[in-house]
């Protein structure tokens, strides 16, 4: 547990008053923080210091364990809604025969129908680097045959040893 995670609360709070406030109903004003401690116990609650940097420090009267509970199933629901993007990569060459596109295409094509990303890329070998420009080509050969399913999110860019273009599926 990293020290950002650690929550002061009961015991643990080392201030001589708080500013104490009660979940769900009013608030205390500036108490010290015995009274604050009196206070949770009565209610059978956990006295839970907020803002400890504040002056003077914010506390809150509240029951812990429900409030982590919560916030883990805000956290989790936030990660349920999270999309997880595939990017399915396909790699072509310079020097690629039209039939060999075709079956690559005809890949492409599927991935872009199940609503994944498609990377393509022409890997550029020793002397095909004196003439980058073939690798755009072949990639702008490519795109006619899968505009219809999707858009160049990115157009094809120089990088390193490679010619990249990314589509993204239509919605």
């Amino acid at each position: 547990m990293t020290k950002k995670d650690r929550v002061i609360m009961n015991d643990d709070i080392r201030a001589t008053e708080v500013r104490c406030n009660v979940d769900g109903a009013e608030s205390l004003g500036i108490i010290s923080t015995d009274e604050a401690m009196e206070k949770a116990n009565e209610l059978g609650l956990d006295l839970v210091l907020i803002a400890p940097d504040a002056k003077p420090p914010v506390a809150k009267i509240m029951d812990y364990g429900k409030y982590r509970y919560q916030e883990e199933k805000k956290l989790k629901e936030q990660r349920k809604n999270q999309t997880k993007i595939d990017v399915k990569e396909i790699k072509l060459s310079v020097k690629i025969a039209e039939n060999d596109i075709a079956y690559k295409v005809k890949h492409a094509r599927e991935f872009l129908s199940e609503g994944k990303h498609v990377k393509f890329r022409v890997f550029l070998r020793g002397r095909e680097m004196a003439h980058p420009e073939a690798g755009r080509d072949v990639l702008l050969r490519v795109w006619p045959m899968v505009e219809d399913l999707g858009t160049m999110d990115k157009p094809p860019r120089f990088e390193g040893r490679y010619f990249n273009m990314y589509i993204i599926p239509n919605k």
